[in-house]
């Protein structure tokens, strides 16, 4: 069957044109053609997105700052780590969108149509697309819509990690661009946890987010007061401008979200759980999801058989730090808290990133209280999710 696309990406946020990039600069797929499906024209720097690495990233070219710090700090334990063998990014949403614009640009393989994805359809040779500019057939369809869930309370914990962040300038001295403020629990938690996540640019320009897991957001006016609280009364600040503003919830969840549907369909991004359920982090997870698929694709001509490669024991520990969140969010604070205080900063960063082995991951848990966890293991085991 001749179909009009050999690949077709439903949507052109982070996942869609990460696998976009990716397929551009594999040289064994210079034959395939590839349309991209985008909902609206990415223009705006409508986001950030930050991750640790220990090793060159495609898109080191447009990391706008790196850090070679990262401070912890609670009420019970603080200290300021030094990176060694990682280094903490971050990346400007429209400098990833020129980025990979630029790219594809001037590659005919590629074809950017500007609609809406309406529906995806296995059929026997392929998929057939239903989009607001027509519909369209591939060889495979890889989709980045957000999920739709089926909220099954009384199975799976649901939680969001919601912010509210400012990018602010100072008439002082007021941070260390070498240092990013990872979590900053000093404040109160009020039965939820609660921090502030500061990413300092030079000594008197930061991005400073107020950050919280637990299953609603909040008033604006709530996030902006303890801004201005931890801006003035923490930091000491007499002054400061706010030049702009960044917005974000990211759903936080153990609800099974499918790498695929049917033979042709690939998820990919926050449809195919590659926001991880326990700290809301993506961007990486996103491009070795990408890289894996394209392999994959040059290789054989199709996606692999287990097609995101996780390990089944991180979704159980995310799955009872989700339970905790839920059930007793003040906790989260002392859990992260023994985490810093008794583990190698490479260790904790490995074991969120899953690369930890066996005997790492029993370190890892034998360096925090056990009592939360193995009340919650009870929890999972008889189906009462997040319940006191």
């Amino acid at each position: 069957m001749k179909h009009d696309f050999d690949y077709l990406i439903a949507g052109g946020g982070a996942a869609g044109l990460s696998l976009a990039y990716h397929l551009a600069r594999e040289p064994r797929l210079r034959d395939k053609r590839v349309l991209l499906v985008e909902p609206a024209a990415k223009d705006q720097n409508d986001r950030t997105w930050s991750f640790w690495a220990d090793a060159p990233t495609l898109f080191d070219p447009i990391v706008a700052h790196e850090w070679t710090q990262l401070a912890f700090r609670s009420p019970q334990f603080e200290r300021v780590f030094e990176l060694t063998r990682h280094r903490y990014k971050m990346i400007r949403g429209l400098d990833f969108y020129r980025f990979v614009g630029a790219a594809l640009a001037d590659n005919p393989q590629f074809t950017r149509v500007q609609g809406t994805v309406e529906a995806l359809e296995n059929t026997a040779a392929g998929v057939v697309a239903r989009t607001s500019a027509g519909d369209f057939t591939a060889r495979y369809a890889f989709d980045s819509r957000p999920p739709a869930l089926d909220r099954q309370p009384r199975r799976y914990r649901y939680q969001l990690q919601h912010f509210v962040g400012w990018e602010v300038e100072t008439a002082e001295d007021a941070f260390d661009p070498a240092t990013v403020e990872f979590m900053d629990f000093r404040g109160a938690q009020q039965h939820e946890a609660r921090f502030m996540y500061v990413l300092p640019f030079t000594p008197r320009r930061a991005l400073v987010e107020y950050t919280l897991f637990s299953a609603a957001v909040l008033p604006k006016a709530a996030y902006e007061a303890a801004m201005r609280d931890y801006l003035t009364t923490t930091l000491g600040l007499k002054s400061y401008r706010v030049t702009a503003e960044e917005i974000g919830a990211i759903p936080m969840t153990d609800h099974p979200l499918p790498a695929g549907v049917g033979a042709h369909i690939i998820n990919l991004g926050t449809r195919a759980g590659r926001a991880k359920p326990s700290t809301g982090y993506a961007f990486k997870r996103i491009q070795e999801h990408s890289a894996r698929l394209v392999a994959s694709l040059a290789a054989t001509g199709k996606p692999p058989t287990h097609l995101t490669g996780d390990q089944r024991q991180f979704r159980l520990f995310d799955t009872l730090l989700l339970d905790i969140m839920q059930r007793e969010g003040e906790r989260t604070r002392d859990i992260f808290a023994e985490l810093f205080q008794r583990n190698p900063l490479e260790r904790i960063l490995d074991f969120l990133d899953e690369r930890t082995n066996g005997l790492e991951n029993l370190r890892v848990m034998h360096s925090v209280t056990p009592w939360p966890f193995l009340r919650s293991i009870g929890h999972v085991l008889r189906g009462r999710p997040g319940q006191r």
